[in-house]
């Protein structure tokens, strides 16, 4: 499946002539392992493979014993993998790098050396315990693998002209016109029910069943919850009661997520670890309260009250029934069709959570509860800054709306209190492209392209 960070990769390869290795991150099941060998294969006279989920101890002891002695390191590798490298032609790859730590912390020796290039994929790999005992190299370049976007879930079904003209029409400000925006939303549906992670994906090329799509999201949380009993260590049971806890926390309306819901008496301080470890292993995306909307948001970030998504909407929608008396496929008809009764805005404030993220924005809500003064009563869903900082003017916020039928009162109260601050103001909608008293109404799939 063709993915966008492989342009990025093309580039490594042609700006850094060796001197750097390329390290490729991101949550189990996003396809870390397969690009790297397609790229391997695509753009090397050879490659070889090191997958530390199954190498041998003699292949791992060469990393503690053999590089002071690099000559004989590579030949080892050679021999044993049955694989003849070329000096400045082929490419080692370190897959799942993180359950050998020592191999990344070698990387420093090999990059030096200069005859390879080095390739390392991992997820938890800036989890402590993965780099507790090494020297992390500076030789390092570090790109990080999301779910497959909108546009990559496109190609991926075949269609490589539509976000094309979603693009077009972004560029315009002119709306999609009925006939193309019902098509693209009937993709952007598809899209919330499979969601991004490839496995998914490719199931529901082969056979079209959401049942059998369903099940593949489901081994991949049941991978995740063993991951999270395997690596997290003291704070497991922390970490497995949060991730329990996100789809029932995304119902509520404010959305933020409360501590005292795992434990009366639980406080912030005490499950700060097992936030940052479920967000080290790209499981979820963090959005954090800003008190003031103003240039450098994180200047004003109130650690104390997040809301925590699902990195993969797909994965929210199997999570969030588990324990339902509905079947997948009955879930997922009524999605398509946009008929769930559910709360639907989880759903789509999740995908635009996702969607925010893959485009390289970091995550940032408004909340407001005073009851002292219902003007300052508000809550803004997201909150992003202009690329170019000016002196006035530069934060946009983002207010999600799943129904056809909506009210903007907290969106107006924002837009009145800090004029000074805001650059444009933008609401997220199902429904087409418009722009109505200086707010610029957005259809879902246009998110990419804030």
């Amino acid at each position: 499946m063709k993915r966008k960070i492989y342009e990025e990769m093309v580039k490594w390869k042609e700006s850094s002539k060796g001197k750097e290795a390329l390290l490729i991150d991101g949550a189990r099941r996003v396809g870390k392992s397969y690009i790297a060998l397609d790229f391997a294969q695509k753009n090397y006279k050879s490659y070889l493979l090191i997958d530390f989920n199954k190498a041998p101890e003699e292949i791992k002891n060469l990393f503690i014993n053999y590089l002071d002695d690099l000559d004989n390191f590579f030949l080892y590798l050679e021999n044993y993998y049955n694989i003849k490298l070329y000096k400045r032609e082929s490419v080692i790859i370190f897959d799942e790098v993180q359950l050998f730590p020592k191999a990344r912390s070698a990387i420093k020796y090999l990059v030096e050396d200069g005859r390879y290039d080095y390739i390392e994929t991992g997820s938890l790999v800036s989890i402590r315990e993965n780099v507790k005992d090494i020297l992390i190299p500076s030789e390092e370049r570090h790109l990080t693998l999301h779910p497959m976007d909108f546009e990559e879930f496109l190609w991926a079904m075949d269609n490589k002209s539509l976000m094309d003209f979603i693009r077009k029409s972004f560029k315009e400000q002119k709306p999609m016109g009925t006939l193309m925006h019902q098509k693209a939303m009937d993709y952007f549906r598809k899209y919330l029910i499979i969601g991004g992670m490839p496995q998914a994906v490719l199931k529901y090329i082969e056979t079209k069943d959401f049942n059998e799509v369903d099940q593949i999201k489901r081994n991949i949380l049941n991978l995740y919850r063993d991951d999270i009993k395997k690596h997290a260590g003291k704070y497991s049971l922390k970490v497995e009661s949060i991730f329990d806890e996100i789809p029932s926390q995304l119902q509520r309306h404010e959305k933020k997520f409360k501590i005292t819901s795992l434990d009366k008496d639980a406080k912030t301080r005490d499950y700060k670890d097992s936030f940052l470890w479920l967000s080290d292993a790209m499981l979820i995306n963090t959005c954090f309260n800003t008190s003031e909307p103003n240039i450098g948001l994180s200047l004003n970030k109130d650690k104390t009250f997040v809301k925590c998504y699902m990195a993969d909407t797909g994965l929210l929608i199997s999570h969030a029934f588990s324990e339902s008396g509905l079947v997948s496929e009955e879930i997922y008809k009524k999605i398509l069709f946009d008929s769930l009764e559910y709360n639907e805005g989880m759903i789509m404030e999740n995908i635009v959570a996702q969607m925010l993220v893959a485009s390289k924005h970091k995550l940032y809500f408004y909340s407001n509860s005073s009851r002292d003064n219902k003007d300052d009563r508000m809550k803004i869903d997201f909150l992003i800054s202009k690329p170019t900082i000016t002196n006035r003017h530069n934060i946009s916020p983002i207010e999600v709306k799943s129904g056809k039928n909506y009210t903007l009162t907290s969106l107006n109260k924002f837009k009145n209190k800090y004029k000074e601050n805001l650059a444009t103001c933008y609401v997220v909608h199902i429904k087409d492209f418009k722009i109505e008293d200086n707010i610029i109404y957005y259809p879902l799939y246009m998110v990419p392209l804030l």
